[in-house]
């Protein structure tokens, strides 16, 4: 199968997401700066989000370049990708309507995880479509920031119920170590 279809389609949910997501911010009734901090946590959520699918859709993208051939359980797990963070918008506005409660806090980050998995799923999917000799397995090698980001979901979760705001800091400190795009792809392509 052709991947230009799954591309084309990924880019419209992605776009989508990213869309609904700050068509759910509201709008403060007063005028002047006071009245924006009554949205301070919705509007820092959103740029933790925005920062997350724009990290989702570099890699996603930088991953689909070097990908010759879909599978149907390429696309199966391109799907299982976009569900997890098509819930990204749910979560966040939860999470900041709430000024960071546990449970939204601990919510967000089982997301994060959950789309952090399904990322791996797709790779790995590709991986086995490309073969161990294609250029994405000479990229990725042992993934270890696939990993770690892992374990950084994990530990957010179990902080949020004990310290919220550490719970907080551990999903930037994610999101710090995705921000440069994948460049192991960027290497092995040029």
């Amino acid at each position: 199968m052709n991947k230009a279809r799954m591309e084309f389609f990924s880019d419209a949910v992605f776009a989508i997401i990213m869309t609904i997501m700050v068509l759910e911010m509201k709008v403060p009734h007063g005028v002047d700066l006071a009245a924006l901090r009554g949205v301070l946590p919705v509007f820092l959520s959103y740029v933790l989000s925005f920062i997350y699918l724009g990290i989702y859709w570099n890699n996603h993208h930088h991953l689909l370049c070097v990908t010759h051939r879909v599978t149907g359980g390429i696309l199966w797990a391109n799907l299982h990708l976009l569900f997890w963070l098509s819930l990204i918008p749910f979560v966040s506005g939860w999470m900041g309507e709430n000024r960071f409660a546990p449970l939204p806090t601990a919510l967000y980050g089982v997301i994060l995880l959950l789309a952090g998995c399904a990322y791996l799923v797709l790779q790995r999917g590709i991986l086995v479509q490309e073969g161990p000799d294609s250029i994405l397995a000479a990229a990725v090698g042992k993934d270890w920031k696939g990993k770690v980001s892992l374990l950084l979901y994990a530990l957010g979760i179990g902080l949020a119920f004990l310290r919220p705001w550490l719970a907080g800091a551990v999903y930037v400190a994610g999101a710090l170590m995705w921000l440069v795009p994948d460049r192991r792809i960027e290497r092995r392509i040029a």
